[in-house]
């Protein structure tokens, strides 16, 4: 080893400054062309159908009160807090001009929802384990472009983290295939 990397005994400063070049040049890559006042608003408008379905689902749930939260308290909040931003950009977004039209990267969101839903429609008649292991791996392996080793591994991980966490650590009654 010489250069930088045996002087600085680490070489960390070398694979931060790879890693920002990587950064640069896939996001020089990526430059897509403004998408104008359309754009702006479809995505407003995508944005409150998101947030006004969050508040009719966690209504089902129930709110509560501030002393005793429901469970749908949470996401009620959350939920308002999209339809609000989403309406000030319906209102004001026609005059801005940072949209971006959309390419096929516009799909991968989608995508990232629909497994999502997929989970909350399995977990029920499959158990916890099956659905989470599948969106972990869709989610790092075919939208984020992570190598298979490190999909496997951190899927598995993280479907085993959560199994323990939510099952043993806090007692949720999760659907599960698996009992030990």
């Amino acid at each position: 080893m010489s250069d930088e990397r045996t002087a600085s005994g680490s070489g960390g400063p070398d694979i931060l400054e790879e890693i920002e070049a990587e950064v640069a040049e896939t996001l020089s890559e990526e430059e897509l062309p403004p998408g104008g006042p359309a754009y702006q608003t479809v995505g407003a408008l995508v944005a409150l159908a998101v947030g006004v379905g969050g508040l009719v689902l966690s209504l089902d749930y129930g709110l509560g009160s501030l002393r005793r939260p429901g469970p749908g308290l949470w996401p009620f909040v959350i939920s308002v807090v999209i339809t609000v931003l989403a309406v000030v950009l319906l209102l004001t977004g026609r005059r801005l001009e940072d949209s971006v039209s959309f390419s096929r990267a516009s799909v991968l969101p989608a995508v990232g929802l629909l497994t999502f839903v997929g989970l909350g429609v399995l977990m029920p008649l499959v158990g916890f384990e099956i659905p989470s292991l599948v969106l972990c791996v869709v989610w790092l392996r075919f939208l984020g472009g992570e190598t298979w080793r490190s999909t496997i591994t951190i899927s598995v991980g993280t479907v085993a983290t959560f199994y323990a966490l939510f099952l043993y650590g806090l007692s949720i009654p999760l659907p599960h295939l698996l009992n030990f």
